[in-house]
């Protein structure tokens, strides 16, 4: 597996972070994200899916893989560097998958940068029925005009009271001031599982 790290090799935390559905683990926001979690001390370990791997060596230009495999690379990840001690979470759908395994794998937290509640323009598609019991204490930033879930939408689900949302002024890719609001609140979150 190819790793992407940021911040200091001794760091007392580390968060490992997994990409989008679109997007590759050095995708502009990842790299920022990284760097600014990275800065605060905290190691970030970032992975590809084998879809996105696939398509760094020229190989197949596919969809995501399907979700068995793409909880099993989460799987394989954890368990190679360092199983509970870790904090995961990702981008997008990255992030989902974190919180699909997180309980089974008994890791410190989670944080996810922009939920996909359900597809852009398919609020009734919901993509939520594990939050409602997840256990694994979790940080979602999510911008309140994201179309995979706006702040008015989430309002009315049931979300497990070990998920924390902060919602901050954007869409989905939360940029600029929003952007460095959404490492410092990722930071703290991943310094305060301590």
């Amino acid at each position: 597996m190819n790793f992407l790290i940021d911040g200091p090799n001794d760091a007392e935390h580390t968060l490992v972070l997994a990409h989008g559905a679109g997007g590759a683990m050095d995708t502009t926001f990842l790299n920022v994200v990284a760097r600014g979690v990275g800065e605060r001390r905290i190691r970030v370990v970032r992975f590809e899916f084998p879809y996105m791997a696939a398509r760094r060596t020229g190989g197949k230009r596919g969809a995501p893989d399907r979700q068995p495999v793409l909880l099993q690379t989460w799987r394989d990840v954890v368990a190679e560097l360092g199983g509970p001690s870790l904090v995961i979470g990702g981008k997008s759908m990255g992030g989902r998958m974190a919180t699909m395994i997180a309980d089974e794998l008994r890791v410190r937290g989670v944080v996810v940068l922009g939920y996909p509640f359900h597809p852009p323009g398919r609020p009734e598609k919901l993509r939520t029925a594990h939050l409602e019991t997840m256990q694994t204490p979790t940080l979602i930033v999510q911008g309140t005009r994201d179309p995979f879930g706006t702040a008015e939408e989430v309002a009315a689900y049931r979300i497990s009271p070990a998920i924390r949302i902060e919602w901050l002024p954007g869409q989905h890719s939360l940029a600029g001031a929003q952007l460095a609001k959404a490492i410092e609140r990722t930071a703290n979150f991943v310094i305060a599982l301590t």
